[in-house]
């Protein structure tokens, strides 16, 4: 099968040192004073706010309208401040996120340092790269993520791995939980086999991030079973589909939407698979009935239905700007009873259920 190109920014670009016991996530850290984002633990020592900040969108390709956009130069540097007084202290960036992990070190220097802020980054592996893991070239890597972000130890840092064929990804683990300087190990995009691997070789991550909504439940096809046995984390990203999943779009023709981003045209994909434009507005009348019930938005009733799934730590939310804070803020004030997954459900139903296992689609390794 031919790759599909949905990787991070549209281009080339999409741990060990925490015991954990199996089982669901903690919420016992609850929220932090004088903020409304409750916090969770993915394991000792690691604790995060239930939203975090996806740093995809500072990657480049995400600009949208100019006049909203503030994913580069002092602008996004200046709106980290308000996320982290909003309660949303966790970032997740990339090593190929363009100048994202920059504008995260320009943010944390100008602060004064890390402390109360969490920051994940990921190591990516593509092309001659694969053949090549080497100790000495991972933390060669590893040491130029973390002079970008300004940082002397990195609390998270995620495995890509771009192609299974080259079968080096438990080396390039091993590696990372041999550099001091990493925390924690995680992954991202990886399949159930894989996690099988890196148990079996003794470098199960603590987290593995994964596109997970309502749009796309292939983490229920057995990596919620997997991650729940072993104490695993499940941190979703595309949660709500590149801004599709919300009230803007509800009753909007597919004709008029327009796809400005690459994440709008990569989650129309994901719908086109799920079930078409019709069967998604179907979905959002439901949401919207819902979330008029709770006097709520489409969005946090979507966010709120990820959160509560087995084993999820917390959800990443893509932002170009700050200006939707405060509806994140709300997301833990929804609270969707039996009723309410009931109807979500039976329009699920009616589209079509996924099959395959998590990102083999995108790598075109198998069914979505």
């Amino acid at each position: 099968m031919e790759r599909r190109n949905f990787l991070a920014g549209g281009t080339v670009a999409g741990l060990l040192g925490c015991s954990q016991t199996a089982g669901q996530v903690s919420l016992a850290a609850g929220l932090v004073d004088g903020a409304t984002i409750p916090r969770a633990e993915v394991c000792p020592g690691l604790e995060i706010s239930r939203v975090v900040k996806g740093c995809w969108q500072l990657s480049g390709g995400h600009r949208g309208d100019k006049a909203s956009d503030h994913t580069t130069g002092k602008s996004a540097v200046a709106d980290f401040d308000k996320f982290v007084e909003a309660g949303i202290t966790t970032f997740d960036t990339a090593d190929i996120y363009g100048p994202s992990e920059e504008l995260i070190g320009k943010y944390l220097d100008g602060r004064g340092g890390s402390e109360g802020v969490q920051v994940f980054t990921k190591f990516c592996c593509f092309g001659a790269d694969m053949d090549l893991v080497t100790q000495k070239m991972v933390d060669k890597r590893i040491k130029a993520s973390r002079m970008k972000l300004k940082m002397d130890e990195l609390d998270l840092v995620q495995l890509y791995w771009h192609d299974y064929g080259k079968k080096k990804y438990v080396d390039a683990m091993k590696c990372l939980s041999e550099n001091e300087t990493v925390r924690n190990i995680g992954v991202t995009n990886m399949d159930v086999r894989r996690l099988e691997e890196f148990k079996t070789a003794g470098v199960l991550p603590v987290l593995n991030q994964v596109q997970y909504s309502l749009l796309d439940r292939r983490p229920e096809n057995g990596m919620t079973t997997f991650c729940a046995e072993h104490g695993v984390k499940l941190l979703p990203y595309g949660v709500l589909a590149g801004g599709l999943l919300s009230d803007r779009y509800l009753g909007v023709p597919a004709s008029q939407v327009k796809f400005d981003t690459y994440s709008k045209q990569k989650y129309a994909s994901v719908i086109q698979q799920g079930g078409g434009w019709k069967w998604f507005q179907e979905l959002l009348s439901v949401l919207s009935e819902i979330a008029d019930s709770k006097g709520s938005t489409i969005a946090n009733v979507a966010s709120a239905w990820v959160l509560a799934r087995p084993q999820v730590v917390g959800i990443l939310i893509g932002a170009r700007n700050a200006d939707h804070v405060q509806d994140h803020q709300a997301i833990s004030r929804v609270s969707l009873e039996t009723g309410d997954l009931d109807k979500i459900a039976a329009v699920l139903d009616k589209g079509v259920k996924p099959q395959g296992d998590c990102y083999d689609w995108e790598r075109g390794t198998g069914p979505f």
